[in-house]
């Protein structure tokens, strides 16, 4: 990496974004074992329990090595928002030790950085009526402030605003005017973002996709068959749909493997989209050669 521990601060809060496989878990880890502090999972997959492997949280070596926390605390049918992780946060920065906020969802940053508002609990019967819908019908109800803001190619997003929209009468843009101020702003903090080019990244995914089968990702997958929901938030696990295809019969592993790996590369193309685009003051770190 194009940084050296040195010159970071021991003394201020450390932010790591970056999209999936581009390292930024090992920087953080670099940083917690040189100058102490605490790693703060800051992925919005990474937080269930029931995918460590496919969701690539640290191994067990790695929590040896330096504290973790907000990794798998979340059940497998649980409900869990960027409300929930922001609460959590503040009560580790309100703790003794510094933090290293690491993770690839740019939601979660940019709602610690910039302020993040309390809009109501969406009732079950509305999200329901979400899942049976399309992102292009949702789309189509949304108000047209909201839909300019939002990431328009990502479900979540698009589900999350057509709730706001539904439960509430009031679109999500609106919603986010009113917008507190940040538990942690930018200039109390140390921010980067890895860059990770396609061309760099592509092969990476791609290795490490593979590593995860020879870990036992299909095992894991094994496991959550019997309970698979595509509408839980924690089916989202990147690759968690092709393999469960590939263990009902409906594509052999070589297909859900490619497939997998496909979801992942678009998945990192949305993450650099958003970094570019919301992370345009963090100091931006090359990737190693």
């Amino acid at each position: 990496m194009a940084i050296s521990v040195g010159e970071i601060d021991p003394g201020k809060p450390v932010l790591i974004a970056g999209p999936t496989a581009s390292g930024k878990s090992a920087l953080a880890l670099e940083i917690a074992e040189a100058q102490g502090g605490v790693i703060v999972n800051a992925d919005a997959l990474q937080v269930f329990a029931n995918w460590r492997i496919l969701t690539a949280r640290p191994p067990d070596e790695d929590l040896a090595r330096a504290p973790h926390l907000l990794y798998g605390h979340v059940g497998s049918r649980e409900d869990y928002s960027v409300g929930h992780w922001l609460r959590e946060v503040a009560e580790i920065l309100s703790g003794p030790e510094r933090a290293i906020i690491v993770g690839g969802t740019g939601l979660y940053f940019s709602a610690l950085t910039e302020g993040l508002v309390e809009i109501p609990p969406t009732p079950s019967e509305i999200r329901n009526a979400g899942n049976a819908m399309t992102r292009e019908a949702m789309l189509a109800e949304l108000d047209p402030e909201t839909r300019a803001r939002i990431d328009i190619a990502n479900p979540a997003r698009v589900q999350r605003a057509w709730e706001v929209l539904r439960a509430t009468g009031k679109g999500l843009a609106p919603w986010q005017d009113e917008t507190p101020p940040a538990l942690l702003p930018l200039d109390a903090a140390q921010a980067f973002v890895l860059e990770a080019p396609r061309d760099w990244l592509t092969p990476r995914i791609e290795r490490r996709f593979g590593l995860m089968i020879a870990a036992g990702a299909l095992e894991e997958a094994r496991t959550n068959l019997d309970d698979w929901d595509p509408a839980l938030p924690s089916s989202r696990a990147i690759g968690a749909a092709e393999l469960i295809a590939h263990l009902r019969g409906e594509m052999d592993l070589d297909a859900a493997t490619r497939a997998a790996c496909i979801a992942t590369r678009q998945y990192a193309k949305r993450q650099r989209t958003w970094f570019r685009a919301r992370m345009k003051s963090w100091r931006k770190i090359p990737p190693d050669s």
